[in-house]
């Protein structure tokens, strides 16, 4: 099987800090101009100054207002790899600031950068990859991506791609569109995907993966695909993890699934009760609730009560615990008061 593998050095050498120096005022413009030469190591000096330039918000502007995204939108096409990796850089450099985030939005780069996913140049798809991490950091940029209809090809390209960098940077990306909306994830066999990747050797894989699939289970639909496809027996046996927020989002992503009676009845059988018990002890704030709601969950099951009931103890002593953060503190009262009401609840 080929490789391939592309150079990060260009043929010529340019100092990009002088670029401003070199033209003034002038730079941008320039720099746009430059961007549209026929000659490929001007078109590759100008990709350079800007992956330079793009680090000051004020410069993403400028370069908004003068056209320069539409420049950059044409040479994602462009036949040469390098110019389609520098110009991936620059665009995934801009996806860092919040006004590159909306030029992203006002010029439809969502959906050209799409056209690289399956590009030769694993260069080219990590920076694509990144552009859309930083983009979905924002609510309007995950539904950019969901409206393009992307959430497929991204699943599919979790599938794929080798490079675990990859995988969780395209992770990160699914993580926050499921938030928004998992209908398309959940036609896409998305629910699979993640249960092979909480198997995943990579903790940063498997906790993410478990963080999906949380942002999965608040639909019904994807509670119900969380049981049929057998899920759940993984996520209780992450709850032994080494990792705390391995555990902690797989904790999480019980705590959706056990909403409905079958994924109440299929942790039971799985034996979680025990280790979510002990995650109640986490130095991890967040486990710890993730723990006490998805208990409160097996508890209105009248096998999880009868087990957990000698337990009140432990919940008592939490609805009185202080912490540093005020709102903490209530949020795991509130979360332990509402555990023992259910517990020692009398049909």
């Amino acid at each position: 099987v080929a490789h391939f593998q592309n150079s990060m050095e260009f043929p010529v050498n340019i100092n990009t800090t002088q670029i401003t120096t070199a033209y003034g005022h002038r730079a941008l413009p320039k720099l746009k101009e430059e961007l549209q030469s026929e000659d490929l190591q001007t078109r590759q000096k100008a990709l350079m100054a800007l992956c330079d330039l793009m680090h000051d918000p004020e410069c993403i502007y400028k370069a908004m207002s003068i056209g320069c995204m539409e420049n950059l939108k044409v040479l994602l096409k462009d036949s040469n790899s390098m110019v389609r990796i520098k110009t991936t850089e620059v665009l995934y450099i801009t996806a860092s600031h919040s006004v590159g985030r909306y030029a992203f939005l006002e010029h439809d780069i969502v959906l050209a950068l799409s056209f690289l996913l399956n590009d030769l140049s694993p260069v080219c798809r990590g920076n694509l990859y990144k552009a859309y991490m930083q983009l979905v950091q924002v609510p309007r940029g995950a539904q950019e991506i969901i409206s393009k209809g992307l959430i497929s090809p991204l699943v599919w390209k979790l599938q794929v791609e080798r490079e675990e960098e990859f995988q969780e940077l395209i992770l990160d990306t699914l993580v926050l569109c499921l938030r928004e909306d998992a209908t398309e994830a959940l036609g896409s066999n998305v629910v699979l995907v993640l249960k092979q990747k909480l198997l995943s050797v990579n903790e940063n894989i498997r906790s993410k993966a478990a963080h999906a699939l949380l942002n999965v289970s608040i639909s019904r639909e994807g509670k119900k695909q969380v049981c049929k496809f057998d899920v759940i027996p993984i996520l209780v046996h992450l709850l032994k993890d080494p990792v705390e927020h391995v555990k902690s989002n797989a904790a999480g992503a019980l705590m959706f699934a056990t909403v409905i009676t079958e994924g109440k009845y299929a942790a039971l059988e799985a034996q979680a009760i025990s280790p979510l018990l002990e995650l109640l002890h986490s130095p991890m704030t967040v486990a710890r609730l993730n723990a006490t709601k998805a208990l409160t969950m097996l508890a209105e099951a009248p096998e999880g009560r009868k087990v957990l009931q000698v337990h009140v103890p432990t919940f008592r002593a939490m609805e009185v615990e202080s912490h540093e953060k005020p709102q903490v503190a209530e949020a795991l009262q509130r979360a332990a008061r509402i555990a023992v009401s259910v517990i020692e609840f009398k049909p």
